[in-house]
């Protein structure tokens, strides 16, 4: 009998399908999402869906979009992030997916809602404040924008319930909300950023109900076997190192009403992720979102990569990394899927190289090419 190599290993456990509510995903791997801001007035063009396309032709079975904004106001600010509203937008949208399929690949649009948080260098909203549960950008500092109202909280649910609902009709399959790195959504899940006295601040539970609303806001927008994935983070792109959860107990009270809310597929973005999440165990943070929660998640964090991350988030390079700790952990069904960044940016054919046993040809990450790679 011929030994398995590592390779033909990574092959075999990445290859298996997986179906996540009515989809069903040719394999594990899935494109992380990254913003590009390569979308002048927020439509994606010819590029966007070449970018999109070849990845799905290389192998990945799942693509994540970068951020798109949803429809409110203050959802974001820069004319080159892609949005997902609006009539130009969506056709463009709509021609991306069509790619993505032809390539055979399936493909789910990010929304996001930026909150309190922007970019260095961008513009000051025009016309609407930035807004976020409490006005605050980070723990310990003075607000800077506005408290949201009631009927602020009903506008942004129905945004991203109207954007969910476009990304059906548009033919995506199936739609991620941006819960993570310090965003709106985040600011309400975490205590630092949420100071509310009111039934949307205070413990875990209440801290967790406008993300619930907008996933039932979602929910009745859509199909019922649409699926709806929730992406989220301990991390902050303003404090690498917040945690929404000290404890698994904790974790368990946030994660548990966004499942009964109606989330199909938890994203746990972690920065590395082979480390443990929690004293006492091995257990990674999508480890634990399945362990508490029964649904099926995506890791992310540094796969395929052997590198600092916060130098590689600023700029810096990284070699290609061993994906045996992955391996492992895939197959003893810690997560189901495991998205990757910086590592499919970088080589577009990265799934197709793991997937053929061609490990020896990944491409190391090199920051300094990305402005002209597609």
């Amino acid at each position: 009998m011929t030994a398995t190599t590592p390779a033909s290993r990574a092959a075999q456990i990445l290859s298996r399908p997986i179906t996540l509510n009515g989809l069903t995903v040719t394999n594990r791997i899935v494109m992380a999402p990254m913003t590009r801001m390569f979308s002048p007035g927020g439509i994606p063009g010819e590029d966007v869906r070449s970018y999109y396309a070849r990845r799905a032709a290389a192998g990945v079975g799942l693509i994540v979009t970068e951020g798109t904004y949803v429809g409110h106001e203050s959802a974001g600010q820069s004319d080159r992030v892609p949005r997902f509203h609006g009539k130009e937008q969506l056709a463009g949208w709509a021609r991306v997916a069509e790619d993505v399929h032809a390539a055979g690949g399936a493909i789910v649009p990010q929304l996001w809602h930026i909150g309190m948080v922007r970019k260095q260098g961008d513009p000051p909203f025009p016309d609407a404040p930035a807004i976020g549960p409490s006005g605050l950008v980070t723990e310990g500092t003075k607000p800077t924008g506005k408290a949201m109202t009631r009927q602020d909280l009903d506008d942004v649910a129905a945004a991203f319930a109207e954007a969910a609902a476009a990304a059906e009709h548009v033919g995506f399959d199936g739609v991620e909300i941006h819960g993570a790195h310090g965003f709106l959504i985040d600011q309400f899940l975490w205590a630092g950023t949420n100071r509310r006295t009111d039934v949307y601040g205070g413990d875990a539970v209440a801290r967790t109900r406008f993300a619930a609303e907008i996933v039932v806001a979602i929910r009745e927008a859509v199909s019922p076997d649409f699926p709806v994935f929730f992406r989220y983070s301990q991390w902050k792109r303003q404090d690498y190192g917040a945690r929404l959860a000290e404890t698994p107990e904790e974790l368990k009270a946030i994660l548990t009403p966004l499942a009964a809310a109606g989330v199909d597929v938890f994203h746990a973005s972690t920065r590395r992720y082979w480390l443990p999440e929690f004293e006492g165990s091995d257990l990674n943070l999508a480890g634990w979102t399945k362990e508490l929660t029964g649904k099926p998640v995506i890791t992310v964090g540094s796969v395929g990569l052997d590198g600092d991350f916060i130098k590689a988030f600023h700029g810096e390079g990284a070699p290609v990394g061993s994906l045996d700790n992955l391996l492992d952990r895939l197959e003893r069904d810690e997560f189901d899927l495991v998205a990757v960044g910086r590592a499919l940016l970088q080589d577009p054919q990265w799934a197709a190289k793991v997937l053929a046993d061609r490990h020896d040809g990944l491409k190391p990450y090199d920051a300094a090419a990305l402005k002209t790679l597609t």
